[in-house]
This record gives C-alpha cells, sequence and structure tokens, in this order.
C-alpha cells in the first residue's frame, strides 16, 4: 500500500515510477501485477475529443463610466454570452452562435463559428470584439460598449465544463436509408460506417472505472495547463451494467472540470464545426492514476479488447429514446477500422484522436517526472455505483410534459 503523501514525496525527490495507461499495459504483461505495483507509482492517462458541455467564464473589468453588463446583452465576436450574473462577469458557451447563423435552415448548415472558436482565440492571445448593451443605473449609468478584450487583460477567465472525459461511450450508425448528420458525426445510409468517441485503453475513467482515485479536487491536465475536477459532471451514470473486469458496457460517469483558462493552450482547446449540428470544443484531458495498491494496477492495464460500447441506431433510436443496443464491440475491433454488424463489414472512425491523447499522458507524465506537478487527495468520492444513481441512456428520466 502506498499513500498520495508518499508518492509526492518521491516527486520532490525526483524519485517518482511514472508510466502511460499504454506503457502499463506491456508492464503487467512482462511482470504481473503485483510486481509493477510495488514499481510504479503513477500512471497517467489521457483523452483528446469534442466535448459540448464546455464553456468559460470571465470577470472584464469596469468600464468608466461603469456598466452593468448583467441582465443586459454581451457578444463576444457576434457570439451570444450569458450575463446573468453581477455587472461584469459573463459566461460563454462552447455551443453558442451568433444570431446570423443560418444553422440548419440551408442543410446541412456548417456552423462554421461559435462559442468554442472564441474560447480558442482568446486562448491563443487574439483580441476579441465584446459589444453590451445595458439599462443603465445610478452606480452603473453606461448603456453601451464596445471594446477590444484580450486574454492577458482580464481579471478572470477560467474554463469551466460541467460534462467531459465521458467514461465510454456509444458507437453511433444509422439504419435509415439517407445520410444523418449527429454530434457523432456524418452517418451513412444503411450501416454505411460506424463513428465512436473514445480514447479507449488510455482514457481517464476508464483506468479508474470505479473512481478509487478521481473525485471531488483531483488535479489533472486540462486544455495544456492544470485544472482540477470540481464534481461530477451532469448525466453521471455510475450504475450502467459492467464487465467482470469492472468496466462499463455503455456511457457511464462524467467529470466536471475548471482550470486557468490563461495557462491553457489553443491546441489542447480546439473550436470545431460539425457538419448538420453544431460547434463544439475539442478539450483534452489528462488525469494522473496514483498506484495506491495492486487494485489499482489491475484496471489500469485493460486493454482495449476488454473495453466494449454499445452500437446504438442514431436514426431512430437515439433520437426518439426507443430500441437498444444493436450489439456490443471491443475497442480492439473498432480500431482495426472496421466491425461486423447484422453480418456486414462496416468500416470505423473515431472523433477523438488516440494519438494526441497519447501526446497528452505523455506530457502529463514528464510534468511529474520534472517535479512540476505533484498529487491532490481527492476532498470527496465522485459517486459509484453504490451510490444507487442511475440515468440510463436508452431509457433517460423523461422530461414531464404537461401543457402550457
Amino acid at each position: 500500500m502506498k499513500t498520495i503523501k508518499e508518492i509526492n514525496e518521491k516527486i520532490k525527490r525526483g524519485e517518482v515510477v511514472v508510466v502511460t495507461a499504454e506503457e502499463v499495459i506491456d508492464l503487467v504483461e512482462k511482470k504481473g501485477a503485483k510486481r509493477v505495483a510495488q514499481e510504479v507509482d503513477v500512471v497517467t492517462t489521457g483523452t483528446f475529443g469534442p466535448m459540448c458541455s464546455s464553456g468559460a467564464y470571465f470577470n472584464i473589468g469596469h468600464s468608466k463610466p461603469r456598466i452593468k453588463i448583467g441582465g443586459g446583452i454581451c457578444t463576444l465576436n457576434d457570439v451570444p454570452a450569458y450575463t446573468g450574473f453581477a455587472a461584469v462577469d459573463i459566461y460563454i458557451g462552447a455551443t453558442a452562435l451568433p444570431d446570423n447563423d443560418p444553422r440548419n435552415k440551408v442543410y446541412p448548415g456548417e456552423f462554421k463559428y461559435g462559442g468554442a472558436h472564441v474560447i480558442q482565440e482568446l486562448t491563443a492571445g487574439n483580441d476579441v470584439r465584446l459589444e453590451a448593451s445595458a439599462y443603465g443605473t445610478d452606480c452603473y449609468p453606461r448603456k453601451k460598449l464596445a471594446t477590444l478584450l484580450n486574454i492577458k487583460d482580464l481579471n478572470e477567465a477560467v474554463l469551466f465544463n460541467i460534462r467531459n472525459a465521458y467514461q465510454n461511450y456509444n458507437v453511433a450508425v444509422n439504419l435509415s436509408d439517407k445520410p444523418i448528420y449527429t454530434y457523432m458525426g456524418l452517418l451513412k445510409p444503411n450501416l454505411g460506417n460506424a463513428n465512436y468517441c473514445s480514447a479507449g485503453q488510455l482514457s481517464p475513467l476508464l483506468k479508474d472505472p470505479k473512481y478509487r482515485s478521481i473525485g471531488i479536487g483531483t488535479k489533472i491536465f486540462l486544455g495544456g495547463g492544470v485544472g482540477y475536477v470540481a464534481w461530477q459532471g451532469t448525466q453521471h451514470n455510475p450504475s450502467v451494467l459492467r464487465k467482470e473486469n469492472g468496466v462499463p458496457q455503455a456511457p457511464a460517469g462524467t467529470l466536471a472540470v475548471i482550470g486557468d483558462l490563461k495557462q491553457m493552450k489553443p491546441q489542447w482547446l480546439v473550436g470545431a464545426s460539425m457538419l448538420g449540428y453544431g460547434v463544439t470544443l475539442i478539450v483534452g484531458i489528462g488525469v494522473p492514476i496514483p498506484v495506491l495498491d495492486e487494485e489499482t494496477i489491475q484496471y489500469a492495464a485493460i486493454r482495449d479488447k476488454d473495453i466494449y460500447a454499445q452500437v446504438i441506431d442514431y436514426s431512430q433510436n437515439y433520437p426518439q429514446c426507443v430500441g437498444s443496443s444493436l450489439g456490443e464491440v471491443n475497442y480492439a475491433q473498432l480500431k482495426t477500422g472496421k466491425i461486423t454488424l447484422q453480418g456486414k463489414e462496416i468500416p470505423t472512425g473515431s472523433l477523438s484522436s488516440y494519438s494526441k491523447a497519447r501526446e497528452i499522458a505523455e506530457e502529463l507524465k514528464a510534468w511529474i517526472k520534472r517535479g512540476e506537478f505533484t498529487l491532490t487527495e481527492p476532498v470527496e468520492k465522485i459517486p459509484g455505483q453504490e451510490s444507487g444513481y442511475s440515468f440510463k441512456m436508452l431509457k433517460e428520466r423523461p422530461i414531464i410534459e404537461k401543457e402550457v
């Protein structure tokens, strides 16, 4: 047994042994889990993929005379920001769109620019145009403001994402006879392709499937800088069915994460346009897993071939909340570039980047080895199976629709 305090002491002394979630697989194959648990102190993970439930908040500072943007209207590069806070606090969501975007009126819409692109531009140090209007008060008399913002001049710029790092996800297919455009990308008709979105054996919550070390307060790699797990993410569902190795077979846990946007890098926060769907933010996240015991290593060494995902029809079953899985496949099969479903060989594609996930795990490993990044003890556990909490993806908690 080790403790996080003991591991941090080794980091400070330059004696820590760190491997990535990819490297640990081969080590366990050669030496066994018990010996690797004794020799290795930290396993690093990584994921880099579209995460729509993301955004950033800012305190822009006070103009002269002062303006109360709170309760007014504000745009950043024509993209609307939420103003329902105080005078000069605003929040922009990754999926926000300019009012003049045609959306899907010309189908499929291109969604060329939105909140995610604004966040990337600010992170890159580019100037962003702010326009605001307010109703005016005795203490905040100004009613109009137009200026350029730069991240270095903002009082605070904070990335705050309410659902990131999904623990496993669907494999999306299309059973209909026409192409469809989804958040899982273009799905060709008649099982023409299958899209998935996970780093598999590198993905953070798949290497700690029961949230033994990942909790509220866990320090992480976020967008190229340092961030923290703030809470469980929305739609967190630890109670889905799991394989004998403890890995969920369907979308399960999620994380809400937070960090200083001023530390982050634009190559790890990328605005993306999803044809026919909308705008999203591609986020880089890496989580260190402290090796506290042999069980930690057993989970961390789970391979792609032992991680299964459900194949879901996005033409009818998903949008209508009906039907069930068409079958399940493992990530080793998905990464070959083809799977077989209903007797048909189907090409596969990933919306997340495995090579970028590997880079994140390596970068986090380097930070720890150089003594630049120590581990934190979670102040609270993320709810696990024992909580009894359940949010079923195929039979979601229905909105109770009432006549208005």
